[in-house]
């Protein structure tokens, strides 16, 4: 296994690590045996989150005994300083240990950013927490540009996870930004949630870039695990073959595909246009069902209200067909 230093934070992680979603698929012990084949593995880098329901518990209970063998990060999305602290005090419960590694604030919009950085917001609590010892580093998860760029410009940012795969580069400048600026960068949704099916082209394609610090795929069986290390220790160059299939699947996916840029926001009635396509893959792709529709069902506005006028198209960079990708999740979701 290589590794890596992550950036600012100086921790020293493998370069690929584990990412917590799918530990919503499986059961504690289930968790507990994959913890350890991990360990066996090499891989020392663990990422979760507050709203992975019961990712951080499960992960807890299997990490009693190697806790020190990981590096273990997990975020929140939180935006206040009182709902922050609290957060971070419910993740060392749930994980069972008296500090994190490090801590992110969670995909927020560049409004929400702000709002973390303002008097009262996230950022207080966590700069505490790191002075109390709870937790040892901030970082911040984004799926669109504009946060990027913000949280490339602060000083408290040390680590930074986007999407970067086959499909999805359009933040490549910022990962490279990253390593000039000695941010750590983590790459989420490597197989672009689950809609590259050949894991091992996704991932060699990834750590073909050597600003991408580690990536994160989710994994819940150990089969997964198997294929996704030996893609990542392969560091052969890329053959013309790979290449050749890469440019088939950008040109299979490019024209049906959400990247999550939001540049088709503001939608007229409202609709998370983006969160809306996010949730139809993890209820497709990740058979996460449940999870995906009691978060789709939370929101204020459905696919189901889509008024037709095209607008968001209009500004579609990717010239997607959103209304039509609209209806057809409204048809698997709006139940």
């Amino acid at each position: 296994m290589e590794y890596r230093i992550l950036g600012k934070t100086g921790l020293k992680i493998s370069r690929m690590g584990f990412g917590g979603i799918p530990i919503q698929r499986i059961d504690a012990a289930g968790t507990k045996v994959l913890m350890h084949q991990l360990k066996a593995a090499g891989i020392n880098y663990i990422d979760t989150a507050r709203g992975y329901t019961v990712s951080e518990s499960y992960l807890g209970e299997a990490l009693e005994g190697i806790r020190e063998d990981f590096i273990l990060a997990t975020k929140s999305m939180s935006r206040t300083k009182e709902a922050m602290a609290a957060d971070i005090d419910i993740s060392l419960t749930n994980l069972r240990t008296n500090y994190i590694d490090l801590y992110q604030v969670h995909n927020p919009t560049p409004a929400q950013f702000e709002q973390v950085m303002a008097p009262g917001g996230a950022l207080e609590a966590l700069l505490e927490a790191r002075e109390a010892g709870k937790i040892g580093h901030i970082g911040v998860t984004a799926h669109s540009l504009e946060v990027f760029e913000k949280a490339l410009e602060q000083d408290w940012v040390e680590t930074i996870m986007f999407p970067y795969n086959i499909v999805e580069t359009h933040g490549t400048n910022l990962i490279h930004a990253c390593a000039e600026k000695n941010i750590g960068f983590i790459d989420m949704k490597p197989l672009a949630g689950g809609a590259i099916e050949d894991a091992t082209l996704a991932l060699r394609f990834v750590c073909a870039n050597p600003d991408v610090t580690v990536t994160i795929p989710g994994m819940a069986d150990p089969a997964e695990l198997d294929q996704n290390l030996a893609a990542v220790n392969d560091t052969a160059p890329l053959a013309k073959e790979e290449i050749q299939k890469m440019e088939a699947i950008r040109k299979e996916l490019g024209t049906q595909f959400c990247r999550r840029c939001n540049y088709c926001q503001p939608c007229t009635v409202g609709i998370n246009i983006s969160s809306v396509f996010l949730f139809e893959g993890y209820l497709s792709r990740y058979g996460l069902g449940e999870w995906a529709l009691g978060r789709y069902n939370a929101m204020g506005k459905k696919a189901s209200d889509c008024i037709g006028c095209g607008v968001c198209e209009t500004r579609c960079p990717y010239n997607l067909p959103i209304r039509a990708m609209l209806k057809k999740a409204a048809e698997k979701m709006d139940k």
